[in-house]
């Protein structure tokens, strides 16, 4: 400009995205200020906050609490709920599309298929919310006169690894089958490259999901994995079966901390572009069925 004091448009310095933590509904720097760079070969692409054992003590501490308020909605109320995350994802669809295309690669799916498969699978399970009581629900035949009868319920707080690929699609797949049962979710994203689940965040923070019920941690799997492993606020830990090494891990620490352990996807052969990788099996597996005696009367 004239002064010389403005910069020029051409010599403009773009802003810098800080991914944060996303614990009880805002968006935090690690309580031990650390943050790892990422990179796409030489070129810097974002700072990523490393969360820490406190940070996941936070996380759980903010899920607990919400949890039960999330159980005890209204079943139709939770699924209106999860369908406003559908609504926040279409309505930044072209945003979403250009952030996982940049950190898929060239050799990964479209990431315009990615996201509209993800937005269409927010809106199947939340349509489940209602219905999925009734169909694991079961009246028992019993000798005697009694009633007797099984009905669904959530099994409180759930951590989850996320998948390394696909960065968006797999970690909504991997949120959403605990979610609608009930549960509240702390998701830990992908250590390839986490900035697509911190997206997914963003939309969790714009719709009605209540603070602390969906919880989203960066950092190493290696550091974070086996403490959530063996925290007792964490009563079930879902992880991939990607690295052998680190499955053994998990389930050795998830059984010494009688912790419920899940495997994802539950066919090995479905990938998570296909409508199988969706299912009421899925939710299921994020259920204790608690079973009711009552005397039947002459």
């Amino acid at each position: 400009m004239g002064d010389g004091t403005t910069a020029t448009r051409e010599q403009r310095i773009g802003v810098r995205k800080m991914y944060k933590l996303f614990i009880n509904g805002a968006f935090v720097r690690s309580e031990s200020a650390r943050s790892t760079p990422l990179w796409d070969g030489k070129t810097f692409q974002a700072n990523i906050a490393q969360a820490s054992r406190k940070d996941l003590r936070d996380a759980v501490t903010a899920a607990r609490a919400a949890q039960v308020r999330w159980w005890t909605q209204d079943p139709q109320l939770r699924g209106l709920t999860i369908y406003r995350l559908g609504e926040m994802l279409e309505a930044r669809r072209s945003e979403y599309i250009d952030a996982i295309a940049a950190s898929a690669g060239p050799d990964a799916p479209s990431a315009r298929d990615e996201i509209d498969i993800a937005i269409d699978r927010v809106v199947w399970y939340a349509g489940w919310c209602d219905k999925y009581s009734a169909l694991l629900s079961s009246r028992n035949p019993v000798a005697g006169p009694h009633f007797n009868c099984s009905t669904p319920e959530p099994m409180g707080v759930v951590g989850i690894l996320a998948p390394q690929a696909p960065l968006f699609l797999g970690a909504l797949s991997t949120l959403l089958p605990p979610l609608v049962a009930g549960n509240a979710v702390i998701l830990l994203a992908s250590e390839r490259d986490p900035r697509p689940a911190i997206l997914l965040a963003e939309a969790i923070a714009l719709s009605d999901i209540p603070p602390g019920v969906v919880n989203v941690l960066t950092g190493f799997r290696s550091e974070l994995g086996p403490a959530m492993a063996k925290h007792d606020g964490i009563e079930a830990i879902a992880c991939a079966r990607e690295d052998l090494t680190e499955w053994s891990e998990i389930e050795r620490e998830s059984a010494a901390a009688i912790k419920r352990i899940r495997a994802f996807p539950l066919h090995r052969a479905v990938d998570y572009f296909s409508d199988r990788a969706q299912s009421l099996d899925a939710i299921a597996e994020f259920c204790e069925i608690k079973t009711i005696w009552h005397p039947a009367g002459f």
